[in-house]
């Protein structure tokens, strides 16, 4: 089977497939009887307007069908989606990157891959991974944010994620700037649209004049003295720092857990993100600020351990 093995400490179980299905790829795995994450990879994500959770749902089909010829025996799988999802009902409520509105997502995948599936966000199975195995573990009540293209989080309230019917932890889309830029939301000012890694790339262009890559041309920026870079930046530890502050006051975390690609420039994130956090609370409980720790294995690590979690519900 191809792929590197890997023994990520999920210990026994059942055997299951898992797909952590991204606007850009889907990457999958079979997790063994023993563990073992096994033949791990990458696979474009098909686009299709006209039939866009079919076409993804069919592409899920193919994918299983080959880890069948390698040998893989699953006796469930989980699939994990972004944007609003309903995991109680099994529907796909909204993605603007992968084009559905209201899908059957859940029924799809059980009839292209006849197998149960356990469905759910991409972000809040991260957050579980994180939680058993990750930096949030021992920790009862948790925010998880995902900072990268977008900003996504997942709330953990008493060691159980919290998703208010798919509609919970959409920190991205809280009111940073109520005279700010208008989001792809459609709303104005979202927090998305100053400390997102795709937007300290973009604005730093539109102030600077200069197209940069990403978010870690900004921080290189910023270190070597460039006074837009450091403008940029420390806009978006502002608004992310408030969100955290409103968040300290709304729900009281043990730890806030960021991970995505601006959890990448460490320090240069985590103190002045921490220091203005301590300005801004008063009474509150200070949470801990907390590198994720499975980088991008956490989606898929744990959208198995659902799928496994799906067989137990069903032994009991």
């Amino acid at each position: 089977m191809s792929g590197a093995r890997r023994d990520p400490g999920l210990g026994p179980g059942s055997a299951v497939l898992a797909f952590d299905v991204g606007g850009t790829d889907i990457k999958s795995a079979y997790v063994t009887e023993d563990g073992a994450v096994e033949g791990v990879r990458r696979s474009p994500t098909p686009i299709d307007p006209g039939d866009p959770a079919g076409t993804i749902t069919r592409r899920l089909a193919e994918l299983a069908q080959e880890y069948h010829a390698a040998g893989a025996r699953p006796h469930a799988s989980g699939v994990s989606v972004p944007g609003i999802v309903d995991e109680r009902a099994g529907i796909g409520v909204f993605s603007s990157n992968l084009g559905w509105r209201d899908a059957p997502l859940r029924s799809l995948a059980e009839e292209a891959l006849a197998l149960p599936v356990a469905f759910g966000h991409d972000v809040r199975a991260a957050a579980t991974a994180e939680h058993r195995m990750g930096a949030a573990r021992g920790f009862d009540d948790v925010v998880m944010l995902a900072i990268g293209t977008g900003i996504a989080g997942t709330i953990i309230i008493d060691g159980r994620p919290y998703a208010g019917g798919g509609y919970a932890g959409e920190f991205g889309h809280a009111l940073a700037d109520p005279s700010g830029e208008r989001c792809r939301c459609g709303a104005i000012g979202c927090v998305e649209t100053i400390a997102s890694a795709a937007s300290i790339a973009q604005r730093y262009g539109e102030w600077n004049g200069t197209v940069v890559s990403g978010a870690r041309e900004v921080r290189d920026a910023m270190r070597a003295g460039d006074p837009i870079a450091r403008a940029v930046w420390a806009d978006a530890v502002e608004a992310l720092a408030e969100l955290l502050a409103r968040t300290c006051a709304l729900l009281a975390p043990e730890a806030v857990v960021i991970g995505g690609g601006l959890s990448e420039a460490g320090e240069d994130l985590f103190a002045p993100l921490g220091a203005r956090l301590d300005a801004l609370l008063s009474f509150h409980r200070r949470p801990a600020l907390l590198r994720a720790e499975l980088g991008d294995d956490a989606g898929l690590l744990g959208t198995a351990l659902a799928a496994r979690a799906l067989l137990e519900a069903g032994d009991s």
